[in-house]
């Protein structure tokens, strides 16, 4: 059964600035990525900067080693952003860039990491204030029209970039791709908190979910693990004793939403990363959550979100929020 989840593949590559790629991350790979297809995991997610194009590279010998992986999974990679050494020159400041030649040079650089001939969906990873949008949309059509894409993504995005780009765009927009997850919760903030003192400075784009609801756009959230800080992992600047330490007198936001995560878990009988990833999956717009760690039994975990969403109760989800955001309702 195919899963709703996506499948991100960032640190499949190992580190950023190494000279080669280690045979044990090869290794590694292979694990997570095998892990995931047992779960049901189709669709994975790329980009053309990701540890400088090894991950696409380490991904595209999994599947030339694995006929069978390589007919049974869709893949989607991103274009836009130039770092120096890397997508850019080695003397260049960090950038993004939407032109015809880079986003073709991006495409065409990822194909042969992939060893494939066309992606399922191209995502446009980062706007580019110096590009008009209709130079970007003439790039994209070219490319669908020469078979190399089917269709078009934007990360980080917001309603006007998505409207333009349709307007301008014979090729459709399928996808949108944004930071949610518990520990990001401005897609819920920013709309319960209408016509209320605190409902301002939230960095979501306002707007942007009903209009891909209504459009029948894909969203699909990164970071849907929170880096993993309310299902085992260290919150950042914790060390890992620190984390398995008894609860204190006056618990954080984190701590108290850690502790409910791990009794509904138990209440569920799934493991805690299925709630975490649950909670995006209980909103009813859709939300295709992105998880990307190398662990395969974590992946297993996150696997079994859809029986969290499924046992999720109203109160559980609020429960689950009000505990995150460490206040009340409004």
């Amino acid at each position: 059964m195919s899963s709703p989840l996506v499948y991100g593949c960032m640190t499949l590559g190992g580190a950023w600035g190494q000279d080669r790629i280690p045979a044990s991350r090869y290794d590694a790979a292979r694990a997570a990525i095998h892990a995931a297809h047992r779960a049901g995991f189709t669709l994975f997610d790329h980009a053309d900067i990701y540890i400088g194009g090894d991950s696409e590279t380490v991904f595209g010998h999994l599947l030339a080693e694995d006929p069978e992986l390589r007919a049974a999974v869709q893949i989607q990679t991103k274009c836009g952003i130039r770092l120096p050494g890397s997508t850019g020159p080695a003397d260049a400041v960090a950038h993004y860039r939407l032109d015809r030649d880079t986003i073709r040079s991006s495409l065409e650089g990822s194909l042969q990491r992939l060893g494939v001939d066309r992606v399922e969906r191209l995502f446009v990873h980062r706007p580019d204030p110096l590009t008009p949008l209709r130079v970007t949309a003439a790039a994209l059509d070219e490319l669908h029209d020469e078979g190399l894409i089917n269709s078009v993504g934007l990360s980080n995005m917001t309603s006007h970039h998505v409207a333009g780009l349709q307007h301008l765009m014979r090729t459709p927009v399928t996808a949108v791709q944004l930071q949610m997850s518990l520990a990001h919760r401005d897609f819920v903030e920013s709309q319960v908190l209408a016509n209320h003192p605190a409902g301002t400075g939230f960095a979501f784009p306002s707007g942007l979910l009903a209009q891909c609801v209504a459009e029948e756009i894909e969203l699909q959230a990164w970071g849907a693990l929170a880096g993993g800080i309310y299902s085992g992992a260290p919150a950042p600047g914790e060390t890992p004793a620190q984390t398995g330490a008894a609860a204190s007198s006056d618990p954080t936001p984190r701590e108290r939403t850690s502790a409910l995560v791990e009794r509904l878990a138990r209440r569920m009988d799934v493991p805690r990363e299925a709630v975490v990833v649950g909670w995006l999956l209980r909103h009813p717009y859709g939300i295709r959550p992105v998880v990307g760690t190398l662990d395969p039994q974590r992946i297993a975990a996150c696997a079994q979100a859809p029986r969290a969403a499924e046992l999720m109760t109203h109160e559980d989800w609020y429960a689950l929020w009000t505990a995150a955001r460490g206040g009340p309702l409004p």
